[in-house]
């Protein structure tokens, strides 16, 4: 054995002998090297984000293999989504959500993250598998029935996925027995997934049993506290979608089994939204009918307004909650006199997979998604000219572009996809870019080969399409927004 290793050693030192003989001829050319200028490599640099290569199984113009789940396609986001490759149905009311999908969620987290933490809201993450001894001392074990995804571990102890978790955060905070009103208000604010058993899941991602959803929950000194706090959750409501470029109206509405004695919903006018609403022409008076009498026209607020029924799809609901849950859990405070004072409390939800499906239900045309413009997966598609077209020789000036727009934007860094797809017609890769809802096509064509550049511009959320220098296109996308 010994002579063996003996062996291997010496062909190990000569091979490490051979390598630092390499490596000093190298050193040695290293000036050679170092003259080459650095934008030299940076022009041989391809596109990374290529179409060809992104996850994204889309059916753009082949929707035979969804004939059979056609009857309950019931609303265009489920159908545009299928189609587009954004989400792939695992089973009723569960959804596989793709790579673009996901960036596009990231995204509007980030958004809520920003003016959740704006107004002073703290992240945290919540279990998912909740004790049923919480939900039985709340007394909302029995009162949620069928919805309530339940189940026993391997001892027998009772458990359930939790689709809201009022009971948790309130045991977590009664946990801290040295809360002082000093740090109140308390806004703690989770973004996860959440189960809920629904009867009949349908609208694709609008209604189904597992969704993502931010919910937050505060804790005031008083009444008084509280009512200013719910004021200024729902004014942060109002400008995430104001952000998102999304015309979402306050509605009063009914406390359900959360419970409280205030409720208000946030709806996107839609006309497969499932809640009815009545709305003045003539004050900012909006309610939900569970809350009023179906038949009434009149507004209650203004005395002189008329009501009218729409519909709308419900993206967020905040709930004033008083004591309901502090009290019974024991969420006290030290109040400025020292003494040990019960929380009031509030809770507030954001459906978030929901917000990207609704967005897409009220801004797409009936072939083709549209996207809020912070939230699109990508912000700009690069069409290179068809191989052996005319404009064939532009298809170097078309990757010199991907990497010009990343290097002089900064914020555009991961936001260009390059369509690789050359063996294709430009009219057919504008079709699939229309569908996916890039919010700007840039089209490298024959102009591109004229003595000052110009480039085809198409921006999807207006329909315009412009023809611009290459500092023309760069002063316009440096005023894209991102997140």
């Amino acid at each position: 054995m010994e002579p063996v290793m003996h062996q291997v050693w010496q062909r190990v030192f000569q091979r490490l002998h051979r390598t630092s003989i390499l490596s000093a001829r190298n050193h040695s050319g290293c000036a050679e090297h170092a003259a080459v200028p650095a934008s030299t490599h940076s022009r041989n640099t391809k596109p990374t984000l290529l179409v060809s290569r992104i996850y994204q199984p889309s059916n753009l113009r082949d929707l035979g293999q969804y004939s059979r789940l056609q009857g309950e396609m019931t609303c265009k986001s489920q159908r545009l989504m299928l189609q587009a490759g954004l989400i792939h149905p695992s089973n009723p009311g569960c959804y596989y959500y793709l790579p673009a999908t996901v960036r596009s969620m990231e995204k509007l987290v980030r958004v809520i993250d920003q003016e959740m933490q704006g107004i002073g809201g703290q992240k945290l993450d919540m279990p998912s598998l909740c004790s049923a001894d919480l939900w039985k001392t709340s007394e909302r074990w029995d009162l949620m029935g069928k919805e309530l995804f339940r189940m026993k571990d391997r001892h027998g102890a009772d458990y359930c996925l939790g689709p809201t978790h009022e009971e948790a955060v309130t045991t977590l905070v009664a946990h801290q027995s040295t809360l002082s009103y000093r740090q109140l208000p308390l806004l703690l604010y989770q973004i996860t997934r959440k189960f809920r058993d629904e009867p009949k899941p349908k609208f694709g991602l609008l209604r189904g049993r597992e969704f993502y959803m931010k919910d937050m929950y505060s804790f005031d000194v008083s009444e008084e506290a509280a009512y200013q706090t719910y004021e200024s959750v729902c004014q942060a409501y109002t400008k995430v979608f104001t952000r998102l470029g999304l015309r979402c109206v306050q509605v009063q509405a009914d406390t359900g089994n959360i419970g409280g004695t205030l409720s208000h919903e946030f709806q996107l006018p839609a006309d497969i939204g499932e809640d009815r609403l009545l709305v003045c022409g003539n004050c900012s008076f909006s309610a939900n009918v569970e809350t009023m009498s179906s038949d009434r026209t009149d507004c209650p607020e203004c005395k002189t307004g008329t009501l009218v029924e729409s519909k709308g799809i419900e993206v967020g609901h905040t709930f004033y909650l008083g004591k309901k849950y502090s009290h019974v859990f024991k969420a006290t405070f030290s109040n400025a006199q020292n003494e040990s004072s019960i929380a009031e409390m509030g809770c507030y939800g954001l459906g978030v997979t929901r917000i990207l499906a609704a967005a897409i239900e009220v801004m797409s045309t009936e072939d083709a998604i549209r996207w809020p413009s912070l939230l699109a997966p990508y912000q700009v598609c690069v069409l290179p000219p068809k191989k052996g077209s005319k404009a064939d020789e532009a298809a170097g000036l078309a990757e010199e572009l991907v990497h010009t727009l990343g290097e002089t934007l900064p914020h555009l860094r991961g936001e260009v996809v390059f369509d690789d797809r050359i063996q294709m017609t430009i009219g057919k890769r504008l079709k699939d870019a229309s569908r996916l809802g890039y919010p700007y096509v840039v089209v490298v064509g024959q102009g591109a080969l004229e003595d000052i550049a110009k480039f085809e511009v198409i921006c999807q959320q207006t329909g315009e399409t412009m023809f611009v220098s290459k500092d023309g296109l760069l002063d316009l996308f440096g005023r894209i927004e991102t997140v």
